[in-house]
């Protein structure tokens, strides 16, 4: 497959990549090389941002320490834990070049599938991937369908897998979005308010890979209590706009 890069009758495709990572020392590295070998081969520029939130591991030194062989590759830590959605938020802020990709460093995603994005870069405004095949638990399987019974009962979802973590913005459309949530409940507001703004949205199948390393921590009762905090809260915060607008 050709890809938007190489092709000279197309304006080249450059990306900012963002990872956001929390105690991912056993996976960060190899996430960072994964996701650089992609975007040399796909792109025609590209940056990687780490955002490390508030790591007590040596995730953000291992960073460091690629960043200072490669100038592209970049960290910024957080002081403390801030939460998933706050790590995005920093990332898409950090963030220079026309695309923005973002998936989690816990290699749960193969940064090589965003070949099958780039033939509607430049088309659309969000290239959303939906895992074909996830490998999480039953449980957070269980845990996953009803979050997303609940969102699309509450709001209008223009994606079939919400939480997926990989996915591609013109960066445009992400200056649209003030991003509020600071847990697991800012892929569900990106998307809503993307969605209440008519962006265009393609759904694009990728394969889910075990987690191999670390400790998922998307399903802890603190994260949950979160999510469900930031979800009636928005639910309020959009409904008093409908009415304000009416």
């Amino acid at each position: 497959m050709i890809t938007r890069c190489m092709d000279p009758a197309k304006p080249p495709l450059t990306v900012s990549v963002v990872l956001p990572a929390f105690n991912e020392e056993a996976n960060v590295a190899q996430a960072v090389a994964e996701a650089t070998t992609a975007a040399e081969r796909l792109f025609a520029e590209h940056e990687l941002i780490v955002v490390d939130d508030g790591s007590r591991d040596r995730t953000a030194t291992i960073v460091r320490e690629i960043g200072s062989g490669d100038p592209r590759v970049r960290v910024i830590s957080h002081g403390r834990n801030r939460g998933y959605g706050e790590a995005l938020r920093t990332g898409f802020l950090a963030s220079r070049l026309n695309y923005v990709f973002f998936t989690d460093a816990d290699l749960q995603f193969d940064p090589e599938e965003l070949e099958g994005f780039l033939p509607y870069a430049g088309t659309v405004d969000v290239v959303a991937g939906y895992r074909i095949n996830r490998q999480d638990p039953p449980s957070r399987r269980a845990m996953a369908y009803a979050w997303n019974v609940l969102v699309r009962m509450l709001f209008y979802v223009p994606v079939r897998d919400i939480d997926c973590a990989f996915k591609l913005f013109d960066r445009r459309v992400l200056g649209d979005v003030d991003i509020e949530s600071v847990g697991a409940m800012v892929n569900t507001e990106l998307m809503v308010k993307l969605g209440r703004r008519g962006a265009s949205v393609v759904e694009v199948g990728v394969h889910h890979r075990p987690r191999r390393a670390g400790e998922a921590r998307g399903a802890t009762p603190h994260v949950i209590a979160t999510a469900f905090g930031e979800v009636l809260r928005m639910r309020r915060r959009l409904a008093a706009l409908d009415s304000r607008n009416l």
